[in-house]
């Protein structure tokens, strides 16, 4: 055998090991039933605490994604407004989707903001207490004009919540490692407000009343495992 030939065959056994390994580790089992024994509408309650489900201020609810991109990546979409007994108004967006994947992963609110003309002017890291646990979110602050929303957003991948590129990517990739192909659901609430704290405020008692009036099964579905365990506060520094 010649020395040219020699380089070939390695180089060919090479390349098949690293097909091999490729396949061994692309995800093929979903880890939860699929989309159609989800439903949105009936998860999330109309009435819960002080918060009432309002028609009218569907209006206001910014949809940073245009509506390809959204078939594309979810399963099912919801966006409701609630209003309170003091006439504050707070807007929910869900997005579902059974697989993510690289290519059908939930996109995060501080990327798709700035395609609709916003301007990101803050984001940090932070965490909510719930039922003795923290529930780790993301804070983000989008300007359009005159227009101010701070948002409270997390995203649950399989049975982990994330915030952000880095914590979203480990988690999927972690999945992946496993074969498995983990479903996520994005939760996002906000209010049209100047004032950032009095904001996150509200938004901190609107998630709290409303994650505290659901079942196990539809928490489960939104935050994954955190009610079963403790959760470290990050620092609420900006992520690159």
């Amino acid at each position: 055998m010649t020395s040219f030939t020699r380089r070939a065959v390695v180089l060919a056994v090479l390349m098949l090991s690293a097909y091999a390994l490729s396949v061994a580790l692309t995800p093929t089992r979903y880890v939860v039933v699929k989309a159609e024994q989800l439903n949105l509408e009936a998860l999330i309650p109309r009435q819960f605490g002080d918060w009432r489900m309002i028609e009218e201020g569907l209006q206001a609810i910014v949809n940073p994604q245009a509506q390809k991109t959204l078939d594309k990546l979810y399963s099912q979409v919801l966006s409701r407004s609630y209003v309170n007994g003091n006439g504050r108004r707070i807007m929910l967006s869900l997005a579902y989707g059974e697989n993510q994947s690289n290519d059908s992963r939930i996109h995060r609110p501080e990327v798709c903001y700035p395609s609709q003309g916003f301007q990101i002017t803050g984001k940090w890291k932070d965490a909510i207490s719930f039922d003795s646990v923290e529930l780790p979110v993301m804070r983000v602050v989008a300007q359009y004009g005159s227009r101010y929303e701070p948002v409270t957003y997390w995203i649950r991948v399989g049975d982990s919540l994330v915030r952000g590129a880095v914590e979203q990517t480990f988690a999927r990739v972690s999945y992946g490692l496993t074969g498995r192909i983990p479903d996520g659901i994005l939760f996002r609430v906000s209010e049209i407000n100047q004032n950032t704290e009095d904001s996150i405020s509200l938004q901190n008692q609107f998630i709290q009343a409303l994650i505290s009036s659901l079942t196990p099964a539809a928490k489960k579905t939104l935050i994954g495992s955190i009610g079963s365990q403790s959760v470290e506060i990050a620092d609420k520094s900006s992520e690159l």
